[in-house]
This record gives structure tokens, C-alpha cells and sequence, in this order.
């Protein structure tokens, strides 16, 4: 009897050291926890650029984050320096938007600041080329053709910044990627648009912000994010 209690004693303990190994291991591949940013029913974690509130011509409509008209740009109320993005976007035929990460609200425009992951209907853009094209680095990194769906249907985005490495992705595919701050960077924004603006992508951290000033319909669902830091 004392040898059967010994060999089950030492079974429950080896059996208690893998399940802790295992909880360990999953618990590190999950990583750091995901958090919404837009759950679908409130807009509480966002405010208008420069402004306390919500501007007008926002809604919420069956889950969606939604615009028809131009109307104020909106960015988080919290901040982020690495992180991992992911959300879900459409827009109307000839749609044109944006997703913008790392953003201040020291200009006058969040764009002046902020890089960018462009949301383009390419079909129906014909003045646009790969360097503005969907799921680009807005005007520094152009995307790979083919992986953005028609006007009207959902995609699927992923932006992943983490080292200043950064990596923008559309449905399911890697499009664009560059390193923030590099010489290739840097040589990108000085022939670019954003070389006036000194502080463009220097900010460690920044809010998450959403373009609504062209025209047409937006939609944006299931938006969260991991902070990598």
C-alpha cells in the first residue's frame, strides 16, 4: 500500500508540473491581450481630431462604424507605440480613406503627423498608382496588386508595427512593409509630400485615427488592438 500511495503521489505531482508547463506556454503564445477599439456598439474610445467630442455625420449602425458624407477626421483617446492592429473596412464606389497610427494632434491635420494605411476603391481611383493604392504606406511604400476586393464588400486589415519595423496587411496577404526611421525611410519622406512637417512619424507613440473628410461611404468593424510594448 505505502508503494502504491508513493507512485500515485508522484504521478499527480508530474502530472501537476506539465499542466502548469502547459498553462505557461499558453499563456506566452497568446502574447499580450487584445482590446477592442471598436466593439460594434459605442464610440467611447474615440474622440474628434483636436475637438472633446464626437463630431457629427459619425454613426453606428448594425455593428458598423460608419460615415456617408466628408466628415471630421476621428483618432483614440489612448495611445500606442508597438502594437498589432486588425479591423475590417468598405467603402463606396470610388471610396477613398484612411487608417493612420502613431498620430498627434500637434497640426493641423493628423496626416501632417501620422503614416498611414490607405483604404482605396483601386478600381475606381484611375489617378492612383501602388504608392496610394489599398493597404499602402500611404505615399512612401506602394502595396502589392490584387489583394483588395471590390467597393461594396469587407476586407480585411492588419498593421503591424513592433521595433520600427512595420508591416501593413490585406486579406491575408503582407502588401507593404518598411522600417520607421531608417535611411530608406527617411529618403522616402524627404522626396514625399511630408517632408515640411519635421515631426511626420517621429513620435514613439501616438493615437489611432480614422480619415472621414472625403467623400462617400465608410464602414469600419471589429476594430481591436495588442499593444507589443
Amino acid at each position: 500500500m505505502p508503494l502504491s500511495i508513493g507512485r500515485s503521489w508522484r504521478a499527480l505531482t508530474v502530472g501537476a508540473v506539465l499542466l502548469s508547463a502547459c498553462a505557461s506556454l499558453t499563456s506566452h503564445a497568446q502574447g499580450p491581450a487584445w482590446k477592442p477599439l471598436f466593439d460594434g456598439n459605442s464610440t467611447a474610445a474615440w474622440h474628434g481630431y483636436q475637438k472633446a467630442g464626437m463630431p457629427a455625420g459619425w454613426s453606428v449602425v448594425d455593428g458598423t462604424l460608419s460615415k456617408s458624407t466628408p466628415v471630421e477626421d476621428i483618432i483614440t483617446k489612448e495611445t500606442f507605440g508597438d502594437f498589432e492592429l486588425e479591423f475590417e473596412w468598405k467603402l463606396g464606389k470610388g471610396g477613398n480613406s484612411g487608417v493612420f497610427y502613431r498620430a498627434t494632434e500637434e497640426y493641423e491635420h493628423v496626416y501632417w503627423s501620422a503614416p498611414e494605411y490607405q483604404l482605396l476603391d483601386d478600381v475606381n481611383n484611375s489617378g492612383d498608382t501602388p504608392l496610394t493604392f489599398a493597404g499602402s504606406i500611404y505615399a512612401l511604400y506602394p502595396a502589392a496588386t490584387g489583394a483588395v476586393k471590390p467597393f461594396g464588400e469587407w476586407n480585411t486589415a492588419r498593421i503591424v508595427l513592433k521595433g520600427g519595423h512595420l508591416e501593413h496587411w490585406l486579406n491575408g496577404k503582407k502588401v507593404a512593409e518598411g522600417q520607421v526611421g531608417s535611411a530608406d525611410w527617411d529618403a522616402k519622406v524627404k522626396k514625399s509630400k511630408f517632408a515640411v512637417w519635421p515631426n511626420f512619424a517621429r513620435a514613439a507613440r501616438g493615437a489611432i485615427a480614422i480619415q472621414g473628410d472625403h467623400q462617400g461611404p465608410l464602414g469600419i468593424r471589429n476594430m481591436r488592438i495588442r499593444p507589443l510594448n
